[in-house]
């Protein structure tokens, strides 16, 4: 996840100390994955992030330490505004009104305050709903999204949801929500040096009883392939190299997608770029984040399970492993021209509202829809299948061809 401009860039010694009882948290997590090391003799990157991101009970998204929030490590848009939420559910609702069976599945849905503001939205312009089906691995958030919606949802409406921690096993006609989803996928590590190309792999450090980077020769195709590309791409380096990211779980992931999907559309929100932007030469940090109670900074290793680990979205990999998996490209933008095109200035404009609302309301707004704050650097794109309408929220400004 990331977030607005809440999240300086810190450096280690700047980071606010975790509590004793997170601590703890965190070092039973090292200790569980240095086991998985020690077996399995060599620690890929993309390993370490899923351990320390999905390990049940201690790794972030999985255990129960705050995560959203001022009292977290991080604001989404769907937090800052339910103007963001009832957007995607007219973007939906466009894509529903079509479905002979209409249903919603979300990814990740966090707090719920997504899922409950969509809802409402569906409610209050009377769009049929069969289920709105929340694909959550974590018990922790699935437990608080329950309490939420239940207390915040008309009973009929809050009988649709349905947990699962998977898919559904049968293919279903829907729109597939995900914000902020792809950015948390775990991604290899590259660091292109003058005379090769290295894989970064992780190993622990007994003396001072930390993670710390490991690259090593490319051993996968896919990888290795792509590393080629990208030397094309980035030409000559200098001494000190060029470190990036790759997502390889974009392809199979979106191919599972399409595989369930037999009628409808996948809306994809999130920070990146294109290609020819993700991969210029200057960026030779590459885009890898980790977000601790509103900061952000560069080391994975900082108390493994107490911290968010991101990258940017390639949002050229994104389509095209979408057109391999059989689903149309419909629309490519920025986050303030998909809120544009969604409605998103009807819903702003209360004249009858308190002046302290309708200020409250513009400072989301900015939030959401500023260059320097969400509305550039995040961007929409949609997948749909068996289906020819041209979807509203990328009106204002479609921006496939820079794809």
């Amino acid at each position: 996840m990331q977030h607005t401009n809440q999240s300086k860039m810190s450096t280690n010694k700047s980071l606010p100390e975790p509590s004793e009882a997170a601590k703890a948290i965190s070092q039973k997590l090292v200790q569980a994955i240095r086991k998985t090391s020690e077996s399995d003799k060599s620690l890929s990157f993309p390993q370490y992030m899923h351990k320390a991101l999905y390990t049940p009970e201690l790794g972030y998204y999985a255990g129960s330490l705050p995560k959203l929030g001022k009292t977290g490590d991080f604001i989404t848009a769907p937090e800052i505004s339910p103007i963001f939420s009832r957007c995607l559910a007219r973007q939906a609702m466009q894509v529903l009104e079509q479905l002979e069976t209409p249903n919603l599945i979300e990814f990740g849905a966090g707090s719920g305050i997504m899922a409950k503001d969509i809802l409402l939205e569906l409610a209050q312009l009377e769009q049929p709903l069969e289920r709105y089906y929340i694909i959550e691995v974590s018990a922790d958030l699935q437990a608080r999204q329950k309490t939420r919606l239940k207390a915040e949802l008309p009973d009929a409406w809050f009988q649709k949801v349905v947990w699962l921690d998977q898919l559904p096993k049968t293919p279903i006609s829907a729109v597939i929500l995900a914000n902020e989803v792809l950015d948390a996928m775990p991604f290899e590590r590259l660091r292109i040096e003058p005379e090769h190309v290295l894989q970064a792999y992780v190993r622990f450090d007994e003396t001072h009883e930390k993670f710390e980077w490991d690259y090593r020769q490319i051993s996968d195709p896919t990888l290795q392939r792509f590393a080629n590309q990208l030397i094309e791409h980035v030409g000559k380096v200098s001494d000190l190299g060029y470190e990036t990211e790759v997502n390889l779980n974009i392809a199979p992931w979106l191919n599972s997608l399409s595989d369930i999907l037999s009628q409808g559309a996948v809306i994809l929100v999130d920070y990146g770029y294109t290609r020819a932007e993700y991969y210029q030469p200057a960026r030779v940090m590459g885009t890898l984040r980790c977000h601790y109670q509103h900061r952000a900074h560069a080391d994975p290793f900082f108390y493994p399970g107490l911290q968010d680990i991101t990258a940017h979205v390639d949002f050229t990999a994104v389509a095209e492993a979408g057109f391999d998996s059989g689903f149309d490209i419909a629309g490519f933008t920025t986050q303030a021209n998909f809120l544009m095109g969604s409605g998103m200035m009807e819903m702003a404009v209360d004249p009858d509202a308190p002046i302290a609302e309708q200020i409250k309301v513009a400072q989301q707004i900015k939030s959401l829809t500023l260059p320097d704050e969400m509305g550039e650097s995040f961007k929409v794109i949609a997948l749909t299948k068996q289906l020819d309408t041209p979807l509203i929220g990328f009106t204002i400004r479609d921006l496939r061809h820079q794809l």
